[in-house]
């Protein structure tokens, strides 16, 4: 940190400041969207006073003004004062990603960072000091069992799912362009979850068939919950780590092996690398790591969530080559997109 702040920095510490405040900013945005300010502005067309957005929104008019004003400060809303009034509206950045009914929008993913990750990171310094997840000391459940906390019931299960969901929506076309894979014919996203990614895959490569693997209950809620009219994908129940996986051309690993030590991530690599077919693949999304260790912090801020959420860490490219070469792949290719996730391609 030192060699990049200026010297302006040590006569008064306005970055520092900005990043002790960070958690306050998200709180603005996560209360905003909790509350339904975005949907209201986007509904009405038109700008709206705080009076009326808290009467609509049943809020107290004082907490609400100061909630637009925070929204204002940061540019994610707009505001021009008439007549003595101050009326707020929408930015387009606010109305493509934040309100709900946006093909883009990353309410879901907000809504999940506010009520599960916002209460695990109050425990960090526990997770640091221990070195394991806090679910036990958040949620009341044991850290050995990752997935029991965050699919501890229906309704969680549904804030992560939408979670995934927002992250494809966003990162999917980048992910799965990041290599030509019209090759592969039949593809597997094991933990696919929604199946956002996979209906990217289908965009990008319509010859190709592809299918969601996941757990039933997933499986389940994702045909509930997150269907398509029209829908390209095929779902099939099942557990990677239990049971075997579906023979295919290219698995899709995406936010998978961050979850683990290197051992389970070893175990199902191996699997994977002895059920695919000769020529095919398997393709890892994850957010990787410098190898110099300075970035990027996003990739980094991921891997303390690995810390007090489940049971891995986010890694660098040599990392995961070397897992790659360990279980048999070959021709490791890898593909920095610039943006929140990358992508790794092997070649059985």
């Amino acid at each position: 940190m030192a060699e990049h702040l200026s010297q302006s920095e040590l006569d008064y510490p306005f970055k520092l400041l900005e990043y002790f405040n960070g958690f306050r900013v998200s709180k603005v945005i996560f209360s905003a969207c909790e509350l339904g300010v975005f949907d209201l502005l986007l509904k009405s067309q038109e700008p709206l006073s705080a009076q009326h957005v808290a009467r609509e929104l049943g809020t107290s008019v004082d907490g609400m003004e100061r909630l637009l004003d925070a929204l204002v400060g940061i540019e994610i809303l707009e505001v021009e004062t008439t007549d003595g009034t101050a009326f707020y509206s929408s930015t387009d950045v606010a109305n493509l990603y934040l309100a709900k009914g946006s093909a883009k929008s990353l309410h879901d993913m907000i809504i999940y960072q506010s009520q599960t990750i916002y209460p695990l990171w109050n425990n960090m310094v526990d997770a640091v000091r221990e070195g394991r997840n806090q679910n036990e000391k958040t949620f009341g459940l044991p850290p050995e069992d990752v997935f029991q906390a965050i699919y501890r019931s229906e309704e969680e299960m549904l804030k992560f799912m939408g979670l995934m969901n927002s992250s494809w929506v966003l990162d999917g076309h980048d992910i799965v362009t990041a290599f030509n894979l019209s090759c592969f014919q039949t593809i597997v996203d094991l933990g696919g979850c929604t199946g956002a990614l996979a209906r990217e895959m289908v965009k990008a490569y319509p010859s190709s068939s592809v299918t969601v693997f996941d757990l039933p209950q997933v499986v389940e809620s994702a045909q509930k919950h997150f269907s398509q009219e029209n829908d390209a994908i095929v779902f099939q129940t099942g557990d990677f780590f239990s049971g075997d996986v579906p023979a295919a051309d290219l698995y899709v690993l995406a936010r998978i092996i961050h979850d683990w030590p290197e051992e389970k991530c070893l175990t199902l690599l191996k699997k994977i690398y002895n059920t695919c077919r000769p020529g095919g693949g398997v393709l890892l999304v994850e957010a990787m790591l410098f190898e110099n260790r300075r970035g990027p912090v996003m990739a980094q801020i991921f891997s303390l969530n690995m810390l007090v959420q489940a049971e891995g860490r986010e890694r660098p490219p040599s990392e995961y080559t070397h897992m790659l070469k360990k279980t048999g792949f070959q021709n490791v290719q890898v593909c920095r997109t610039g943006k929140s996730y990358d992508a790794i391609l092997a070649i059985r």
